[in-house]
């Protein structure tokens, strides 16, 4: 089963209270095609500049993700920078250089259009729904969005979530996109307008999932050590779809599993920075990883 994602491909700058990490590998479709890769082949459309060097490139090769989609163009390429708090959970963007970013317009490969699983990363709404107009019946379409878009272009997101199946934001962009300070009720607003599922990463305070079953919710892994948590929504979200897409069917159990599953990628993210940890990590260390969290929310009835 193969994996559309269209998204970005970065160089981020980040600043943390543990280090610093200058012009390293980042950006959404990156984080996301590295982890989906562990579980079935991914085809990546992204834009990168001339800029954008072999140790980048590096990161993708060995693995089972398809670069004919990844476009070359004269320009810098997108640059983020940040610098977190001592908590790890606020961070202050200090600046972002669109670059060639700025001008991407998707163009899906034509061997990319069968793709059954698609994944839209964080860009505009109507670039996403463009997307969407290049595939041919995919079994689902997950998304993501965030704040800048739910305030800039409210009415897009909502024309995009009508063609979406599974949308994974962010509480404080759930509130935001719904309207309700509640988060149950703000679940049921935000399905109402198309998701069937919908998932809310909460960081350090894990994960909440509603779907026509009910709601879940699974706890982040504890960890002694949290060099860098950017990119662990992407990485979550590649875990979980890739998960998805190795499953004979997707059905609640496996909604919840994949949830599981995403939570034990993101883990992994965020003790390194950029990639790191994703490009040395193995299926052993996640399966093992993915047993220890059911232990960690297992219990016995009385």
């Amino acid at each position: 089963m193969s994996i559309l994602v269209v998204g970005s491909v970065a160089y981020d700058t980040v600043e943390t209270p543990f280090g610093r990490a200058e012009k390293v590998l980042g950006g959404s479709a990156s984080f996301f095609s590295v982890a989906a890769a562990f579980f079935a082949p991914v085809s990546l459309v992204a834009v990168v500049g001339d800029d954008f060097g072999a140790a980048a490139m590096a990161a993708f090769e060995g693995r089972p993700i398809d670069l004919e989609g990844l476009e070359r163009t004269a320009g810098k390429t997108f640059h983020w920078q940040g610098k977190y708090s001592y908590d790890l959970n606020s961070r202050e963007t200090v600046c972002t250089d669109l670059n060639v970013f700025e001008f991407f317009e998707p163009r899906i490969p034509d061997r990319y259009r069968r793709s059954e699983y698609v994944f839209l990363g964080n860009i505009d709404p109507v670039l996403q729904r463009q997307v969407l107009d290049q595939v041919e019946r995919p079994r689902l379409v997950a998304c993501d969005t965030m704040n800048f878009w739910i305030s800039g272009k409210p009415e897009e997101v909502r024309r995009t979530l009508a063609a979406v199946d599974v949308l994974l934001i962010n509480d404080a962009e759930a509130r935001q996109l719904s309207g309700e300070w509640n988060i149950v009720k703000a679940a049921r607003a935000i399905r109402a307008l198309g998701p069937h599922t919908l998932v809310i990463k909460k960081g350090e305070h894990g994960v909440l999932m509603f779907s026509e079953e009910g709601s879940f919710a699974a706890p982040a892994y504890p960890l002694e050590e949290v060099f860098d948590p950017t990119g662990a929504g992407d990485t979550f979200a590649g875990g979980f779809l890739g998960y998805l897409a190795g499953s004979p069917k997707v059905d609640e159990a496996a909604l919840r599993r994949a949830v599981v599953m995403g939570s034990t990628l993101a883990s992994f993210c965020v003790e390194a920075f950029s990639l790191d940890r994703l490009l040395t990590l193995s299926r052993p260390e996640i399966d093992a990883r993915y047993r220890l969290f059911k232990r960690l929310t297992h219990f016995e009835e009385v």
